[in-house]
């Protein structure tokens, strides 16, 4: 049964049951539709949030942004080194303060064992909802809007065989929270995930058993591989994507020697001929992926960007 989700903190799609990820889905496609048909949806009139970012960001900050203007609020951008933080204001007193002027908070903050331990600290004490988006553990705003692209392009995501998979780049360290986000989302809708990495870029071992138990208690499998080429072969979807070492442990090699962990057109026919290739972008041209494939007619990256805006819409529609 639906129940309203005003004042729910949005941290980890774990707090949200299918029931509620479901819901937000359900608007982010109403929302979707009524954007296209240049619809006004005045769903936050006069409504405020603080948008709090301690890294850099393009479709994270746009999508809340626009997305919060279309449904008739506004948006304080805040580059936290401009604020008393940066003078050691702490997350209890920045909670409950921002919380006070406004109707809800919105913080990206991915440092290794700071950033989810930062939100989850501000939203204990904000009187208002606290909405991640992304810390070094998980990036539910993604993790919905790949979900909603997914149920888009293929419909039935049971059965449906996913391959997330570590990729070489020489940007900068990229946080586990994508892959690790997808790595529980995806098994609760029945789907088959298989998570591929070299030795050294495991996730945190309470993830993989996580996933499994949500694999069984839904139907669907999961299953942790090093092989690229088995990772991609019969997949529906592949996820290539960076991501750094978190434990540290990366064998006594160097990076370079993973250069051949890359998506290619050669990968790509490994799979199903309806493949889709996916990826939370900003992609390493090149080096994670070539050209021909992520502009290529198995991309579905700027379907998946563009739900960015319509599922962070649908969130803070409903928990606003």
């Amino acid at each position: 049964m639906y129940r309203t989700l005003k004042g729910k903190h949005f941290i980890t799609l774990r707090d949200w049951t299918n029931i509620e990820i479901d819901m937000a889905l359900e608007v982010a496609a109403d929302l979707k539709r009524r954007f296209y048909m240049d619809e006004p949806t005045p769903l936050l009139q006069y409504k405020t949030i603080a948008l709090m970012f301690f890294e850099a960001s393009t479709r994270t900050r746009n999508s809340m942004e626009m997305g919060i203007a279309q449904l008739g609020g506004h948006a304080n951008y805040l580059d936290t080194s401009t604020m008393q933080i940066s003078h050691g204001e702490s997350a209890k007193d920045t909670g409950i303060i921002l919380s006070s002027f406004g109707h809800g908070i919105a913080c990206r903050h991915c440092v290794w064992g700071e950033g989810n331990a930062y939100i989850t600290e501000m939203a204990k004490h904000a009187s208002r909802p606290v909405l991640s988006l992304q810390c070094d553990l998980y990036h539910p705003m993604q993790g919905l809007a790949d979900l909603m692209t997914i149920k888009e392009v293929k419909k039935e995501t049971k059965g449906l065989n996913v391959s997330i998979i570590w990729a070489y780049a020489t940007s900068h360290k990229k946080p586990i929270s994508v892959p690790l986000t997808q790595a529980l989302l995806f098994p609760r809708y029945g789907m088959n995930v298989t998570l591929a990495h070299p030795k050294g870029f495991e996730l945190p071992d309470w993830v993989i058993e996580e996933a499994k138990a949500n694999a069984e208690k839904y139907h669907g499998s999961f299953r942790v591989i090093d092989d690229m080429d088995e990772a991609f072969r019969g997949a529906d979807i592949v996820i290539p994507k960076n991501w750094g070492s978190w434990s540290g442990k990366v064998p006594n090699v160097s990076i370079e020697d993973f250069k051949h962990w890359k998506c290619t057109e050669e990968k790509m026919s490994l799979a199903s001929p309806e493949v889709c290739y996916m990826h939370a972008l900003p992609a390493d041209r090149g080096n994670e992926v070539d050209d021909s494939v992520i502009d290529g007619v198995h991309s579905i990256v700027y379907q998946e960007a563009e739900n960015r805006l319509h599922t962070a819409k649908a969130v803070m529609a409903l928990t606003l």
